[in-house]
């Protein structure tokens, strides 16, 4: 596409601002559209919010002025911001994202900070004791859980478990580019037998936290959710039957008998719809559990404690 056909006004910064909002305010909240906003300068030309107020008459070439078109006509298609951009930032590491494994989102990064809280006393214990803590992540997808886990409690050794092999390179790529050290397994948590085993075979001591962002939508729901999500991210990352909702839920907790150690815990991510189900899930296998808010006050994290 030629420049000359855009159209963006000017190549000045406050024009380009301007014509975002003009083009998406239909589409997005305002308050939205600000932050996609900004997201889009800062990946593009690295300013942060008070350079883009310091230089909102300034000019930018052409080149940079083309990206700012393609994304809101991105944008105006309901592509994540997070793809036109390519990664999201969460506890300290850069994610690359990709249509191959779900996007992270703020509630993840909440059950980051929350595990990182709970968890830190309890790995600094264990590895006092001579022994090496460890973390288990299900459903890794990109690996966010697990690197953001392994990068803020160094002294522990994580392993991440996924099914998809293009969420294992992206997994893969993620820790390295974190620097981090990932154990990761291909499996299916849904054959519990199998995955045990391999976990097994590869870890010498039981995990102390054990945590997941699992499919929890039910199929029926879809309906009510944004273009965002069912056009452009995995569904076997966000769909479960509507008559086995706690399918995974199940797995999970078949999976913590048998590798979490006693003084151990559990962090998950839920379905608000289903936060009471799976709490009573986990009672039956002898867990005490404690459901947490989200900051839209919504039912989101269960943690889960022996008895």
């Amino acid at each position: 596409m030629n420049t000359t056909d855009m159209k963006i006004p000017s190549n000045r910064v406050s024009d380009i601002r301007r014509y975002c909002h003009a083009q998406l305010r239909d589409l997005y909240p305002a308050g939205e559209v600000e932050a996609m906003t900004r997201m889009l300068f800062e990946a593009f030309l690295g300013w942060n919010l008070t350079q883009l107020m310091l230089h909102g008459e300034d000019t930018i070439n052409q080149s940079d002025l083309l990206k700012f078109h393609w994304a809101v006509e991105d944008l105006k298609r309901y592509r994540p911001i997070q793809h036109i951009i390519g990664y999201v930032d969460l506890c300290d590491c850069r994610i690359n994202v990709s249509p191959d494994a779900l996007i992270p989102r703020p509630e993840t990064e909440e059950i980051i900070h929350r595990v990182i809280d709970y968890g830190k006393e309890l790995c600094n214990t264990i590895a006092a004791n001579g022994s090496v803590p460890r973390i288990l992540d299900l459903c890794s997808g990109s690996g966010c859980m697990a690197i953001a886990l392994a990068h803020a409690l160094p002294q522990a050794k994580v392993t991440a478990v996924e099914l998809s092999d293009k969420a294992l390179s992206l997994a893969r790529q993620n820790a390295e580019q974190n620097k981090v050290d990932i154990e990761f397994i291909q499996a299916d948590i849904l054959d519990t037998a199998s995955t045990i085993n391999l976990l097994r075979a590869t870890a010498a001591e039981k995990f102390c936290i054990i945590v997941s962002n699992p499919p929890y939508i039910a199929e029926s729901e879809s309906a009510m959710m944004q273009r965002n999500v069912t056009d452009y991210e995995p569904e076997m990352a966000l769909y479960v039957p509507d008559s086995d909702p706690l399918l995974f839920y199940r797995a999970i907790a078949r999976l913590a008998d048998e590798m979490m150690l006693r003084e151990g815990f559990v962090a998950l991510e839920i379905n608000e719809r289903f936060g009471n189900e799976t709490a009573a899930l986990f009672s039956e296998h002898g867990y005490s559990s404690q459901l947490q808010k989200d900051f839209r006050d919504k039912d989101r994290m269960l943690i889960c404690r022996h008895r």
